[in-house]
């Protein structure tokens, strides 16, 4: 019975690297298309995620990284290009990247590094079976703007009225946003105004309507794969204005930021890298479910708040993450 166990561990592990092995012998080596929105090079946690894994670039896999940074070319027009070049995967960083690819192909796998709605937004069908071409990972995003109102809440007691820049209405990531930001809002007694942002142009809307509604925080709903050029800019106008700003991903705190508190970016790169290996292997996207965020990082920039005047509690600090100093 042993040795029977012993065989059919074997065959599995032989089948669950056939399509794999079968493409090195032919010299064809996979290609992964990567679709992001900023950034000149694939991020580090991914490829070392890959690494872990048995891939050494150019060896048995390579890449083809395209990014809307500098360029006037859409998502569609991206992922057509990524199309010519015979990408065996699309790696999608985020709900726009990924909404783009599905509309263009429907048979390439897309794996999402992350998304804030993917059944909402019809990326998928369900988190357990997605059906279709795509898969990857959620975000949760939209359902933690009470966690941000209660940590800005502790960081500025006084805390009322907050503007949230993001997407503009139709946006149904931003919509849910907003919807499951009501009732904790409430609860809270803290007013919250929306206000449209749709590129930089709008950057100093933002502060028009801090001003006017007397904002005491910002709760940032821009999407952090903009270029770093576009978020540096956002965090150099916050602190120009001296206002709190809580973001949802650490890019933003690299760029000069305050506060953020979301899904741990690194660690939904390494995960997406599992995913481009399970279907380099022979899975399909429509049976591997969507995985939500399990780790979450909350970053605290003491450079910042030094520039606009904020005191942050030692109890406060003494949960984060990482505290820059």
């Amino acid at each position: 019975m042993n040795k029977m166990i012993a065989a059919l561990v074997v065959a599995t592990a032989i089948l669950s690297t056939v399509a794999l092995a079968e493409a090195q012998q032919t010299g064809k080596i996979p290609r992964i298309g990567f679709l992001a929105g900023g950034g000149s090079a694939l991020p580090e946690a991914f490829e070392q995620g890959l690494r872990d894994l048995g891939y050494a670039k150019g060896k048995n896999i390579t890449f083809e990284y395209r990014s809307r940074e500098g360029g006037t070319a859409g998502w569609a027009d991206l992922t057509a290009e990524l199309i010519r070049l015979k990408v065996d995967i699309i790696v999608a960083d985020g709900s726009g990247p990924a909404d783009a690819a599905k509309k263009v192909t429907n048979t390439i796998p897309i794996v999402m590094t992350s998304s804030t709605d993917p059944v909402g937004t019809g990326l998928v069908a369900s988190l357990a079976r997605p059906g279709g071409n795509v898969t990857g990972l959620s975000s949760v995003s939209a359902e933690l703007g009470g966690k941000l109102l209660e940590i800005l809440k502790e960081i500025i007691p006084q805390l009322s009225r907050v503007v949230v820049p993001g997407p503009p209405p139709g946006s149904s990531t931003q919509d849910l946003f907003i919807k499951e930001t009501e009732s904790p809002a409430r609860a809270l007694k803290v007013q919250v105004t929306r206000v449209a942002v749709r590129g930089v142009e709008d950057y100093e809307n933002i502060f028009r309507v801090a001003t006017k509604e007397r904002a005491h925080a910002l709760v940032v709903r821009i999407p952090p794969n903009i270029p770093p050029g576009q978020r540096k800019q956002f965090v150099e106008l916050v602190a120009k204005h001296r206002l709190p700003a809580i973001y949802q991903a650490t890019n933003w705190i690299d760029a000069g930021g305050l506060i953020s508190y979301g899904a741990d970016r690194n660690y939904q790169f390494q995960r997406t890298a599992v995913y481009v290996d399970k279907i380099l292997k022979g899975a399909k996207p429509a049976d591997l479910p969507v995985e939500q965020p399990t780790k979450f990082e909350f970053v605290i920039n003491l450079k910042a708040a030094k520039q606009i005047g904020l005191t942050i509690s030692p109890n406060v600090l003494a949960r984060a993450s990482r505290v820059i100093r």
